[in-house]
């Protein structure tokens, strides 16, 4: 997937600011209606829609609004129970595990040739649900669901073990089998692209699976698990529960039958649900949390593709992204220029309705995340760094943020080390490669970082210097479905995508037969 660009209560909240520091918009008006019809509301549980134990529900809101899309089934521990003990009955007697894996195969394709058939209604639903701009989902997300979905697919018939040599007359097998029950929870910011991260590679590996979505985001996921269905996924291979943390996530995480977990999300709820784990049948856990990623432009960039690199690394998605660049450190040769463009870019980013064709940036994904990304706003002002462009919410209804912009932001501010998960770029000066190296690495996060220079030693040296889990140089957010994905330090454990995601799937077994009389050894 290439989300890369190509090469190329305070003063604040004040009328004058926002006069001041205003950014390109839509006019005013009436949200455009959805392209797409909420169909499946309900748990998928052993190949079926149903309520939930309970009868419970709960609001899934048009970020663009606050107003009620739907109300969704509300799984809880009983609800994630079914779904245990379906995907265990679907592993241990169905027909998933023990069917050839090119048949698997082809199930995985007839599944992403659905969603391509359905792209623009997923897209429709994506957006509602999360209020990404319309274009970003239809024209790049969707067809790298496909796309994921297509990579595991190829992979299925094309995992195998190996013989190994021992010292003595026996026979040496090296197995890779499916974990069999793996549980995963999503997040809200990409939801089906991480269902796809998840769901693909368990398929490819034989498992079966139990998937709590994200309550902000439960409909997309849905509707795509429907599909999966009908290219023919046996019932119990794929389970979907909606619902909270607290109970439905924590649940799953401490269920006795599951034998893998997989979490994308935080990183302080990465570390619940890792203790979680622990404590119950201590089950493997992969985890891909937060990030507070560097951006260097070192002073031989040229500056205009900086500042459009930049501030996609940073503004992609409303910043609601793990991997954003939400550092940016400027050599100080540079750092007035690249200040001042950034600002005007800023300003021109055009915010507004996502499903309005132009609109660059939509709203933040519910009141919880608004009010969080204007207290880091507060904060900025409040330790003494410049307020450049936005730091107000944009318009009177919905979860609209402003494009957001600081100077002189130093390393201690809550907005140069915390997760802010919103459109707030905060950029500092450095002097040199040294310098610039410490700073970058003093964070508990180790997630990505970008590097933006002509000068091939000093790509060199900061790749090898800077601990993150991906390091994009001369480009950002280029997510191929080949490409490993993870962090260092606090940012996770294990990697998704590529070939490294199916170790995440699979045990390994070794088997020992004695030779009788061998020819050779």
């Amino acid at each position: 997937m290439f989300f890369c660009l190509s090469d190329r209560g305070t003063a604040a909240a004040t009328l004058g600011i926002r006069r001041l520091f205003g950014t390109s918009a839509v006019a005013a008006e009436e949200p455009i209606t959805p392209p797409v019809e909420v169909k499946h509301t309900q748990l998928l549980i052993n190949g079926k829609f149903v309520d939930s134990a309970s009868g419970k529900t709960f609001p899934t809101l048009d970020p663009r609004t606050g107003e009620v899309i739907a109300h969704v089934a509300e799984g809880e521990a009983e609800d994630i129970n079914r779904a245990v003990i379906a995907a265990r009955k679907a592993f241990d007697e169905g027909p998933w595990p023990k069917m050839s894996p090119y048949k698997r195969s082809m199930i995985l394709y007839r599944f992403a040739d659905l969603i391509e058939k359905h792209n623009d209604e997923i897209a429709a639903l994506e957006t509602w649900d999360n209020g990404k701009p319309y274009q970003q989902a239809v024209s790049v997300e969707i067809p790298m669901l496909a796309r994921l979905i297509r990579y595991y697919a190829g992979w299925a018939d094309k995992i195998h073990g190996l013989t190994a040599q021992a010292d003595g007359a026996h026979h040496v097998q090296v197995l890779h089998e499916p974990y069999g029950v793996a549980g995963q929870i999503i997040p809200w910011n990409f939801p089906l692209l991480m269902f796809a991260w998840k769901v693909g590679p368990a398929l490819a590996c034989g498992n079966t699976i139990v998937l709590k979505t994200a309550e902000q985001t439960p409909l997309s996921a849905l509707y795509v698990a429907r599909l999966a269905l009908e290219a023919g996924l046996p019932p119990g291979v794929l389970n979907v529960v909606s619902g909270f943390g607290p109970t439905a996530g924590a649940s799953l995480a401490t269920h006795m039958d599951v034998d893998k977990l997989a979490f994308t999300g935080s990183t302080d709820t990465g570390k619940i649900v890792l203790e979680l784990a622990a404590r119950s049948n201590l089950k493997p856990v992969t985890l891909e949390l937060g990030g507070k990623s560097p951006f260097i432009v070192c002073e031989d960039a040229d500056v205009d593709k900086a500042v459009e690199m930049a501030h996609f690394a940073l503004f992609f998605n409303q910043g609601q992204c793990c991997c954003a660049g939400s550092r940016t450190f400027v050599h100080e040769k540079v750092y007035d220029e690249f200040l001042e463009k950034s600002k005007a870019r800023a300003l021109r980013r055009v915010v507004g309705d996502p499903f309005k064709k132009g609109v660059e940036q939509g709203p933040q994904i519910d009141e919880e995340q608004f009010n969080k990304i204007m207290h880091y706003i507060r904060s900025g002002l409040d330790s003494g760094a410049t307020l450049e462009a936005g730091g107000d919410r944009f318009g009177t209804k919905g979860y609209y943020i402003q494009p957001t912009v600081f100077s002189d932001v130093k390393d201690d501010m809550l907005i140069a080390k915390d997760e802010i998960f919103g459109p707030v770029q905060s950029i500092l000066k450095f002097k040199d490669l040294d310098e610039v190296v410490r700073r970058a690495n003093a964070t508990r996060y180790g997630l990505a970082a970008g590097i933006f220079t002509n000068n091939l030693d000093t790509a060199n040296t900061l790749t090898r210097a800077l601990r993150q889990g991906t390091i994009w140089i001369n480009c950002f957010d280029v997510f191929d479905a080949a490409i490993p994905f993870g962090g260092f330090k606090m940012s996770g454990q294990g990697r998704e995508k590529g070939i490294h995601s199916l170790r995440n799937y699979l045990q390994v077994k070794a088997v020992v037969t004695p030779l009788k009389n061998p020819a050779w050894l």
